[in-house]
């Protein structure tokens, strides 16, 4: 228990609020990292799952892609980039982790919400003489968005949690504080910046289950209340 309050007196503590490195500049460059992650990520997946999804065409490859892609080591895979890239590309090789590791939830979000819809609804849009692009844009992107969105949440969650190593690059971020701390074995550092890092994933998960839950078609939600 003393261990958590002296956690919550370090956040709360004037030395964490002014001067450089400030919990608020850690938080900024945190969401910042994640939110270009995320958004690299969403515009290489979701474009190619939606394609899957409509087409039904390379869906075994994405499957075993996406399982090999969660498997893979988010440490080990920044450690090799960095040795790859080069010790001044560092930036570099901590975006393009982030990237991979968000990748396999939105790709899998984005097809398999396509494909969860009942053919007869596309059947029946086509039959009443909708384009392709309309059946598409009309029916299988508003319908599929839910799970598209799902995925967005897990890979969001997946970057939050994985951007606190980027402190061993000495790129910010919550996990500074944590990285500090051990080093100088000031466990109520350590603690703080893990409730931070925790207090963020859930804010972000509740904004972006709030959103899923909007996303579903309103007659579908009246179909399910019945």
């Amino acid at each position: 228990m003393s261990y958590l309050l002296d956690a919550l007196a370090w956040i709360v503590g004037p030395g964490q609020w002014s001067g450089d490195a400030t919990l608020l500049g850690l938080l900024g460059e945190h969401l910042l990292t994640t939110l270009v992650a995320v958004l690299v990520g969403v515009a290489i997946a979701v474009p190619l799952g939606w394609w899957i999804g409509h087409t039904g065409r390379g869906r075994e490859i994405a499957v075993a892609v996406t399982g090999a892609a969660r498997a893979i080591p988010s440490f080990g895979l920044l450690v090799l980039l960095v040795l790859l890239l080069g010790v001044t590309r560092r930036p570099e090789a901590a975006l393009i982790t982030f990237v991979i590791l968000a990748i396999p939830s939105l790709l899998a979000g984005a097809y398999s919400g396509i494909e969860a819809i009942d053919r007869r609804v596309t059947d029946a849009a086509r039959g009443v003489g909708m384009t392709e692009w309309e059946v598409f844009w009309r029916v299988e992107v508003p319908l599929g968005l839910p799970l598209l969105l799902g995925g967005l949440r897990t890979a969001v969650l997946q970057v939050v949690a994985t951007v606190t190593i980027a402190a061993y690059l000495n790129l910010g971020g919550l996990g500074l504080p944590i990285i500090t701390g051990l080093s100088l074995r000031r466990y109520d550092e350590v603690l703080g910046g893990a409730l931070l890092v925790v207090a963020l994933a859930l804010a972000l998960d509740l904004l972006l289950g709030l959103a899923q839950r909007a996303s579903v078609p309103r007659g579908i939600q009246l179909a399910a209340a019945r």
